[in-house]
């Protein structure tokens, strides 16, 4: 069992607020223009106009990894092998999209709307909604996975987009939560929580709104992490997350859902802040699929179906889009972060 996570305190040489700094100076390089720009506005709060945004988000498309995924687009228009594009995973149109889409892209750029439109063309279901794996009834992971990213590239009034989330919460359990492939609600069925989190609330309807809530009473009551025996994959921090669950998911669509003062986060909050580094970063931990138990085993038994694993980062190393999160988080919670003292 994972020992009970605790904040480690400040050195006398290093304040928390010196360590947001240092990480946040680390995050503004101009290497990764999408991470300097979310760290601009989500972090520091600059608006659009801002002479910096506008910058990074130019950039966005000149180099980093957003610019070297799209670059990387074959000429059926997606990622893979043009069969189908969601396999092979993890390196198919549906996995580099739910990246592309944490990178501060929008369907501005031809490019990605075209990318866009062949994801959800090819991956289209029943009733006008997306996220079928070979047109037939949508699938819960996919679906919530493809309308979240789809919200922020900028397809929030889409019709397929707003049927797909209509029916997640159609298909929501009655006491909260969801559940993939009938395995009954459990913390793993996270993605339509974290769709409505993206979702603009002024769109939410009653019946959506009351799906929220119980829901997120479901993963309160548990604490973020109590479900069955303790699971160490969900104290690892990975990325990109695609459809598995660890402690910084469940932190990122919760406080996104405006929970960041609710006492039942205080465990996963605590885990978070003590594995910061001690130049105020975090480490990537592991690389998907990252699993134990019964899916090693089935892996194990079945490695022609073993996904390829696609990071953007080293494991054991510093990662930026960890650490972008972790600090989102923390600012949600803590109050917002301070600019570096140096620069822009």
């Amino acid at each position: 069992m994972p020992p009970a996570a605790r904040a480690r305190p400040p050195s006398r040489r290093s304040t928390t607020r010196d360590l947001d700094a240092s990480a946040i100076r680390w995050l503004l390089g101009k290497d990764q223009p999408g991470v300097r720009y979310r760290t601009l506005t989500e972090l520091l709060g600059r608006p659009e106009s801002d002479p910096d945004v506008r910058e990074a988000k130019e950039e966005i498309l000149g180099h980093g990894w957003a610019a070297e995924i799209l670059a990387a687009r074959d000429a059926s228009g997606g990622w893979g092998d043009g069969k189908s594009p969601y396999h092979p995973k993890y390196t198919s149109t549906n996995w580099k999209m739910l990246v592309l889409s944490d990178l501060g892209v929008t369907k501005t750029e031809p490019r990605v709307r075209e990318a866009c439109e062949y994801w959800m063309n090819g991956q289209a279901a029943k009733g006008d909604r997306l996220g079928g794996l070979g047109a037939g009834a949508p699938h819960y992971c996919a679906s919530a996975n493809m309308a979240r990213a789809l919200i922020r590239f900028g397809y929030a009034d889409d019709g397929r987009v707003r049927r797909t989330l209509e029916w997640l919460t159609e298909i929501a359990a009655p006491k909260g939560g969801w559940s993939c492939f009938g395995s009954g609600r459990n913390l793993d069925s996270w993605e339509a929580l974290s769709a409505f989190a993206a979702y603009p609330r002024s769109k939410w309807t009653a019946a959506m709104a009351s799906s929220v809530e119980k829901a997120a009473e479901f993963y309160l009551e548990r604490e973020l992490h109590r479900q069955g025996d303790p699971y160490a994959p969900w104290f690892r921090f990975h990325y990109p997350v695609h459809y598995y669950y660890d402690l910084l998911v469940g932190l990122d669509f919760m406080t996104r859902l405006g929970y960041g003062n609710e006492p039942r986060l205080q465990f996963a909050l605590d885990h978070l802040r003590s594995r910061r580094r001690r130049d105020g970063r975090w480490n990537l931990d592991a690389v998907h699929p990252d699993v134990e138990g019964g899916m090693a085993e089935w892996f194990a038994k079945h490695p022609r179906d073993r996904p390829t694993s696609y990071a953007l980062e080293k494991v054991g190393r510093p990662s930026k889009m960890v650490s972008l999160t972790a600090l989102r988080v923390l600012s949600t919670v803590d109050g917002p972060t301070a600019p570096p003292r140096s620069g822009r």
